[in-house]
């Protein structure tokens, strides 16, 4: 039997460091993303929510910003902000959520970057790159053009080595390019951690990762009905805030969009996917290196399907029900809501990712019966191959028992890895999923 050799540089001691800008105030998809969030505070260090240009280019009749928008979302956190705590004593208090809103340029694109286009925002930015080592995740829901002046600014002011270092503590996750200068940064600053989620140039801009929030797969779990069930109704003054109708043509239901979410999706720490590895996918969805160095949309094959919108609209049923749970974290006591199992591989107790490496043709053993549910309730246990999580197109024959999944190491070509996930779902309602990712190469 071969035994667990974990990657060092997986492990996660610490929230995710995470900072937003949102183009809230045009389409209220955001608003519907920043309900969410807020619901999964505890699982961030929160150190931004700033309010870009509003809606998307040409949607509204003046350039504006809306941090009081923001604002108000943060107000009706508060008046939940204690039962959270009861569940979670690491929720920030909506004091703190709301000194992080921070104003940015309303007026957006490569014109207003530059000398005197300093914003409260992008000077925030600058301040929260350098406060600690960790890096940070930046997730743009709107407009970059906040981003670009902290990143011009940075360059101008200081020198190579600094600005090099800079710019290596700062991930970023843009969702469509809103303000049309991806290129421009990329041209200024290559080198940056950059995930471009973006249909690729000459495709429907439907296939963009970021759209199966909403697109494909069971649509069902984005209906109204759905929404006023388990998050709109008698879930407390943040719920009731939830935006009934938004644009989401072809899907019929013409409610639940949240096509920002994918943005910060990407860095929760749930055990299925590690920000430093795009290609791993996860909820936020899975990503490429392209010949530039950048991320872009990939694509996953599933069930009948296959695109990029896939990599995320797989994983809708569990990032649901979690949602429903969390919001019903905002009315009922601890005693009265379902909470996520935990995921034991071998004895392993924690989510990152386990690197195993073993000969060819090796018998291996992978024992998640160690696994738990806070609740009590029955577990129930799935082996998946992700096979393009690592490009490996052969086949592995899992031998499953319940919790148990044996297997013979398959021979593999040098840099060939083989991903497993494991998901244990518990029966308790909503029923919730959790993740380990286990991932298996040539000794």
């Amino acid at each position: 039997m071969s035994r667990f050799i974990p990657c060092v540089a997986e492990a996660q001691t610490d929230r995710p460091r995470l900072l937003i800008t949102t183009d809230i105030g045009g389409d209220p998809d955001d608003m519907q993303s920043l309900i969410r969030l807020l619901v999964y505070a505890n699982e961030f260090e929160l150190e931004g929510l700033l309010a870009s240009a509003s809606g998307t280019p040409g949607e509204l009749k003046e350039a504006v910003v809306r941090p009081d928008l923001i604002a108000q979302f943060v107000r009706a956190y508060g008046r939940v902000e204690e039962n959270l705590k009861r569940h979670d004593p690491e929720y920030p208090t909506s004091k703190d959520l709301l000194s992080i809103i921070k104003a940015g340029n309303p007026n957006r694109g490569w014109s207003h970057v530059g000398k005197g286009h300093d914003t409260e925002a992008s000077e925030w930015i600058i301040q929260k790159v350098d406060e600690e080592e960790r890096p940070l995740n930046i997730a743009i829901w709107g407009g970059q053009t906040d981003v670009a002046q902290a990143l011009w600014k940075v360059k101008s002011q200081r020198t190579k080595k600094q600005y090099r270092k800079f710019i290596s503590k700062i991930r970023i996750y843009d969702i469509a390019d809103q303000d049309g200068i991806f290129e421009r940064i990329w041209a200024e600053h290559p080198g940056l951690f950059y995930i471009l989620n973006k249909a690729p140039q000459g495709q429907d801009k439907r296939n963009a990762v970021f759209r199966g929030m909403y697109l494909g797969g069971e649509e069902r779990l984005t209906s109204l009905e759905w929404l006023k069930e388990h998050i709109i109704e008698e879930h407390g003054p943040l719920g009731a805030l939830y935006p009934q109708k938004t644009w989401t043509a072809p899907n019929p239901h013409a409610a639940m969009k949240e096509g920002d979410t994918p943005s910060w999706f990407y860095f929760l720490d749930n055990g299925l996917h590690s920000p430093d590895h795009p290609e791993y996918g996860g909820w936020g969805g899975r990503f490429e290196k392209t010949g530039s160095g950048y991320y872009t949309d990939a694509a996953d094959a599933y069930q009948r399907d296959t695109g990029p919108r896939e990599s995320v609209w797989r994983w809708r049923p569990d990032f649901q029900h979690a949602f429903a749970a969390r919001m019903d974290r905002c009315v009922k006591p601890p005693a009265e809501t379902n909470h996520a199992p935990v995921a034991v591989v071998n004895g392993d107790t924690g989510r990152d990712i386990i690197y195993l490496r073993a000969k060819a043709d090796e018998k291996m053993t992978l024992d998640a019966s160690a696994s738990s549910d806070p609740d009590g309730d029955a577990l129930q246990y799935e082996w998946i191959v992700y096979p393009e999580a690592s490009g490996w197109k052969g086949t592995l024959d899992l031998q499953v028992d319940g919790p148990s999944a044996t297997f013979k190491m398959p021979q593999l070509k040098k840099g060939e890895e083989v991903h497993l996930i494991l998901k244990v779902m518990d029966e308790g309602v909503p029923a919730l999923t959790a993740y380990r990712r286990i991932v298996l190469g040539q000794k």
